[in-house]
């Protein structure tokens, strides 16, 4: 599950997930959400696109799209980008500031044993988990697969065991951050296990029947998931708000290299700038890879 071979067929073990791009239909509107409510910071304000992050290190990036409308329902896309805190009191001060200026976003909260999070749906309908992993040496693996559930868990105590009044204050809002996994309404799941474990190169750390997919590099319990919940059959996404593109760092140029050479002997298109590859899923989830 470590192997960082460039010739192994899988995706280097070191390959973290980058910013996600959302396209929105009002910029400030959006911008204060992720700003105000989730305490990301404004790192570039330029023209119609803004990017927020922590610590110096990009999450969501919002580009005004004035000519695009919501996609229909039952289409592919994000079902939901996932922000990495490193402590549960980081993690609370963003889930306290939601609370104070978007309650309404809301949606619900689970113990996954691997990790703790919070789930919202942010003003243009994109979904948003914030969340804290627990060590890596307490999950369960069991074949290959991590032991996964969904527990309840009561977001009032949570609060009340790990908000400190500095966090309320909002003194963690500098603390690192980053996106840990980004989480797809695709219309089917063997068609996802062809590109994200086949050609991609991740390796499957969990499934769900035929209803979602879970995916990863070098162990992590998932940077990548794809599920048919709301979107069963859906078929390639037209030009619409929300998703508008993945971000995936890889750890040094061979890596890429390989992993050119995998989608290309799978028989998917790849752009290639001498930095970037670009290249596109089969629902037209765009995604960009390149060295960190």
């Amino acid at each position: 599950m470590n192997e960082t071979d460039a010739t192994s067929g899988r995706i280097a073990a070191d390959t973290a997930m980058g910013a996600v791009t959302l396209l929105v239909g009002d910029l400030d509107l959006m911008t204060r959400y992720y700003r105000d409510a989730v305490t990301l910071q404004v790192l570039a304000a330029e023209g119609d696109t803004v990017t927020l992050g922590r610590a110096g290190h990009p999450i969501v990036v919002l580009r005004h799209e004035a000519a695009l409308r919501h996609a229909a329902a039952g289409s592919a896309g994000l079902y939901h980008t996932a922000i990495l805190f490193e402590t549960q009191a980081a993690l609370a001060a963003a889930l306290y500031s939601v609370a104070r200026h978007a309650p309404g976003t809301f949606t619900g909260s689970a113990d996954h044993l691997v990790s703790q999070a919070f789930y919202f749906t942010d003003p243009e309908g994109n979904g948003v988990e914030l969340y804290w992993d627990r060590a890596r040496t307490t999950w369960s693996w069991t074949h290959g697969q991590v032991e996964m559930a969904t527990l309840f868990l009561d977001p009032n105590a949570f609060l009340r065991e790990h908000l400190t009044p500095e966090a309320a204050e909002g003194a963690t809002t500098a603390a690192p951050a980053a996106v840990g996994h980004v989480h797809l309404s695709v219309g089917d799941v063997a068609t996802a296990r062809a590109f994200y474990v086949d050609a991609l190169g991740f390796d499957t750390t969990a499934t769900l029947g035929n209803t979602a997919l879970f995916v990863s590099a070098g162990g992590y319990h998932h940077h990548m998931a794809m599920n048919v919940w709301d979107s069963r059959g859906a078929g390639p996404r037209m030009p619409a708000l929300g998703l508008g593109r993945i971000d995936l760092t890889l750890p040094h140029a061979d890596a890429l290299g390989a992993l050119h050479e995998r989608l290309r002997d799978h028989g998917f298109a790849v752009r290639d700038d001498g930095r970037v590859l670009s290249f596109d899923d089969p629902w037209r989830n765009a995604l960009h890879a390149s060295v960190a």
